[in-house]
Order: structure tokens, then sequence, then C-alpha cells
């Protein structure tokens, strides 16, 4: 999860514009590495400055992370407290070598570097394994997918527009955009890899392309809550039901299908229906977890039979369990 942060103004800390050429970066780190570098500097908190500098840099110099830079928006102010959306990276294409989260992959760290510098370029990022090369083939790409639950349970084909960005001969920034066709497989995880072979960085000399790696993200949904091949459906019972017991049809991913509540369900209780989730070896479960809800009050007809209930079930005490002993 995301949490709070001070948002840094990378362009301020250089004293450019975001129009800027890449030229006028580099002369402008020079100028300001020079005047903060902590073993010839006389400024106040030089060494923090020069760690700024440094850090400002490191982002604007590189065409894919000042791009993924720019989509952050320039309405932020440095200081500012910042969460970073978590679709922020959506669309770009970056190279480097991907991998699911959580796997054991090469960490990108800088030492001194800010939390907000971690958080949008550091191991857990797009760019946690950027920069590595394969001998005589060239580097892997990779973007993030969000597809809908439905597409994760039934596969398909997606288009999908991405942006690369690069360098003219200029040295301004450009956003070079295409498009890949993918196949979704049935029963895709969250995190998980596609390959798209050959779709990556072009190889120098007419080596073998670098491969483009889409990491799939499941946006959530509104009945289902998703965790690996399994889904949890919250569904409301009424107390009749709950109390005698009932069948009632539920949704699952992969259609509706009648299950039974045992009389004296309770609300909060989960019931299985094996095999009902994301399709898999194994495939995943649907959890079904009960809510018990109460008809309103609104009407004299519904307000004598509570009343009766009441009469008739004096002796039932839902609190009798925080009684102490």
């Amino acid at each position: 999860m995301w949490r709070l942060m001070e948002y840094r103004d990378y362009y301020k800390i250089l004293g450019v514009t975001r129009t800027a050429t890449a030229e006028d970066i580099k002369k402008s780190y020079r100028r300001l590495a020079r005047k903060y570098h902590p073993d010839v500097s006389k400024e106040k908190d030089a060494e923090q400055k020069f760690k700024e500098v440094q850090e400002a840099y490191e982002v604007l110099k590189d065409p894919e992370k000042r791009a993924a830079y720019d989509q952050l928006g320039s309405d932020w102010k440095s200081g500012q407290q910042f969460r970073p959306p978590p679709d922020w990276a959506s669309g770009f294409e970056f190279s480097g070598g991907a991998r699911p989260r959580g796997g054991g992959a090469h960490v990108f760290e800088e030492e001194g570097f800010s939390d907000f510098f971690s958080s949008l370029f550091g191991g857990a990022s797009p760019f946690g394994a950027a920069g590595r090369r394969q001998q005589q083939s060239g580097r892997d790409h990779h973007a993030r997918m969000d597809i809908e639950l439905e597409e994760a349970f039934g596969g398909g084909t997606r288009t999908l527009d991405l942006k690369r960005p690069e360098l003219n001969p200029d040295g301004k920034l450009e956003m070079r955009s295409h498009t890949v066709r993918v196949a979704i497989p049935a029963g895709i995880t969250d995190g998980q890899l596609i390959r798209l072979a050959g779709q990556g960085e072009a190889a120098p000399g007419g080596g073998r392309a670098g491969n483009l790696y889409l990491e799939v993200h499941i946006r959530p949904h509104r009945l289902f809550q998703l965790e690996g091949r399994d889904v949890t459906l919250t569904l409301p019972v009424a107390p009749w039901e709950a109390a005698l017991g009932a069948t009632v049809t539920v949704p699952t991913p992969a259609g509706a299908v009648d299950m039974h509540v045992p009389a004296g369900a309770q609300s909060g209780q989960r019931l299985r229906l094996r095999g009902r989730g994301l399709p898999g070896q194994p495939p995943g479960d649907a959890y079904v977890q009960l809510k018990v809800v109460l008809p309103p009050a609104n009407s004299p007809e519904a307000r004598t039979l509570y009343e009766e209930m009441r009469v008739k079930l004096a002796g039932f005490d839902p609190r009798a369990d925080l009684v102490p002993s």
C-alpha cells in the first residue's frame, strides 16, 4: 500500500523548466553539483542539497523516469503530502528486466535518496530491474496491463496502446506510441507476467531483440474480492433464511449457482463453493460470507411484527456473551 510522503519538484531543484532539453538538464546539474559538493562548498546544508540535486538528475536525465514523473502532473508543490496513484505507471513501457511481485529480483537502491524517489523508482517499482542488458541482445521492456476480473477468469485478447519515452535529435523528450496485441490466458492471477517475445528493445548489430513483459493487475470488482485464484462474495440473507435454512442463488465468476444456507447460520459465517474461483491447476474456490440483513420497520405491519417478536422471543439476549462470568 502506498504511504504519504513529501512530493519533490525535481525541475525546481535543478532550476530548469519542464520543457528543458537533456543538455539543459545536464548543464544545470553540473553547475549545482559543483556549487553544493560537500568537499568544497561553503553553502549552508550543502550535503543535503547535493543529495537533492543528485536525486533530481537521476530522474530527469533518464527519458523513461522523466516521462513517468511528468505523468504525475505539475500541480504538486515541494513538501506537499503526496501519495502516488496505484496505476500511475499504466500505459508506459519501460526498459529493464521485469519480475513478478514478491519474487527474488534485483533491487535498485541509491543510498541517501528520498522515500519519494524509492516509491516511484526503487526496487518495487517498474524501474527496479532497469539497466541490465543481456549480451548481444536488446533489453527487455516491461509495462503494466490492467484487466477486469471477467477477463482473468475467461481469458481473451486485448489490444494495448503503449507509450515509449525517447529523446529526439534535439534532446527533447517525446513519446512514441505503438500497439501490441495480447492473448490473456484464462486463470491469470494478479501480478503475473505475460511475455511477448521479441517485442522489447531492438538489439544493436542485428542481434536478438529483447522481450516485452506485461505485469497484469486485476481491477477491483464490485462483487468479488480476489486473493490468488480464490474469490470472496458478501451475500445478504434474510433473517429467516439464516435461522431456518434456505437454498439461495449465488453469483460466481463462472455464473450463478444454487447454494444451501444451513439452519442457524450467523452473519459473518463463510461457506465454500469448491472450484468456483479462477480456473487453474488446481482451480480457486469461491467463498460466500453471509450478511444477515434485517427488513426495515417502515410500515405499521412491519412494526407490529417486530413487537410480536420482542414479546414472543423475550428470552433471547444477543449480548449474553458480553456478560462477565
